[in-house]
């Protein structure tokens, strides 16, 4: 009786330790001066919320810490080969393919389908047999594809993630393990939906509802659906994708648009079974909170811009006992008067422009000599180049030759 009272003490201790891991207050992300109250609990490990015009990041919680992400992978798998391929070439099952683990749609080896048709397999099922059949006729093998998607992740500014497989199965390598943080996922989500080429396939693909297609000799049947509930759960879901395996826990990367605004969020470590529905929550609280406290302000100011004297310069009177001048301007596209930012209502925006106190001839007409600087929270949000606009000739020896020839000898 002792030895079982001992065992159910244990036992109660584990489940308190688990509870106090999903019901924890989020601790004060570094530099962040207020936490909002509205997400004091968050259940993911590492959580974003990011401004998907600006990049800029508007929340984040443990958001630089690398961790695995599950099958938010696929969103890269799917924009690499959006980029890279024709959807219409056919691709030729391998066994190594038809062999992953579930979730599987089930082709079998031998077997030939069009490469967009098993897009929507990856995307809306999430298959892990469609994602390496579609790597391996991209890259060549899982290997190269693998490379193609870290080289993008460096181009787009992922400098956290490493990618090992396409379909997110937890791996490690060499090179590390396959992962990424919250941040570089959300910056992944904005490329694929704000910046890619192919960004409206994107979401043609990410967005459909269900999608039937058969292998190419018209053996075969298949009907996929859409599981990301997201989709359905809030006005203007845009896009998104889930993810789990047993090292990740529940992952998921989603976009909303509603009033031109657009928001990502990025969630990494967001429980373990049975607690699947964690993500929905933290998500619809992130993006309910940046709808709730995020706006477009007007934030233009014009600057107040003078002449700069030159050094060495030639004066418009010729004569060397003035000083010469160029008058300056904002460089061509800047003068619109407009420029709007996403903000709370308590963050606040300063304008610094940055000239120097003089110039050296030569001057010409557009040259950069400075900048007009918008700072939130001491980062450049904006930065607007200045120019000179007249030219200034250096005082040089034909010119002195010619002026002394017209004082004494005309």
């Amino acid at each position: 009786m002792k030895k079982l009272y001992s065992i159910l003490l244990f036992l109660g201790f584990l489940f308190c330790l688990s509870f106090k891991a999903y019901g924890q207050e989020t601790e004060q992300p570094e530099g962040q001066t207020e936490l909002p109250s509205e997400l004091r609990q968050l259940y993911a490990q590492s959580a974003v919320l990011m401004d998907a015009d600006s990049g800029r990041v508007l929340f984040e919680k443990n958001g630089y810490e690398q961790r695995p992400m599950a099958s938010t992978t696929k969103i890269m798998t799917l924009i690499v080969t959006l980029e890279n391929a024709n959807l219409d070439e056919i691709v030729t099952v391998s066994q190594y393919a038809a062999g992953m683990p579930d979730v599987q749609l089930g082709i079998r080896a031998g077997e030939q389908y069009r490469l967009g048709d098993l897009l929507y397999s990856l995307m809306l099922e999430s298959h892990n047999d469609s994602a390496v059949a579609i790597a391996e006729h991209v890259g060549g093998s899982v290997e190269g594809f693998a490379e193609m998607m870290n080289a993008k992740a460096r181009d787009i500014g992922c400098f956290h993630t490493y990618y090992i497989t396409p379909n997110g199965l937890d791996a490690t390598d060499e090179g590390g393990i396959h992962s990424t943080t919250a941040e570089d996922l959300a910056r992944t989500m904005r490329y694929c939906i704000m910046q890619s080429p192919k960004r409206e396939e994107f979401l043609t693909i990410t967005r459909a509802s269900s999608y039937s297609f058969g292998d190419t000799e018209g053996l075969r049947s298949f009907t996929v659906g859409n599981k990301n509930a997201f989709l359905t759960m809030m006005e203007g879901a845009l896009s998104g994708k889930t993810g789990f395996t047993n090292n990740a826990g529940y992952c998921y990367v989603g976009a909303l648009r509603r009033e031109e605004r657009t928001f990502i969020v990025a969630l990494l470590a967001c429980g373990w079974p049975n607690n699947r529905s964690y993500k929905w929550s933290d998500t619809r609280k992130l993006m309910s909170y940046g709808l709730e406290h995020y706006t477009y302000r007007e934030i233009w100011e014009e600057p107040a811009l003078s002449t700069l004297p030159v050094r060495g310069g030639i004066p418009k009177s010729g004569s060397l006992d003035d000083v010469a001048y160029t008058r300056t301007e904002l460089a061509a596209g800047a003068t619109a008067g407009h420029l709007s930012l996403l903000l709370s209502q308590e963050e606040q925006v300063t304008v610094e422009a940055n000239l120097p106190d003089s110039l050296t001839a030569p001057v010409e007409p557009g040259t950069i000599i400075g900048s007009v600087r918008y700072y939130l929270d001491g980062e450049i949000v904006q930065i607007y180049p200045i120019t000179a606009v007249d030219r200034v000739e250096p005082v040089a020896l034909p010119w002195c030759v010619k002026r002394i020839a017209g004082k004494y000898f005309l």
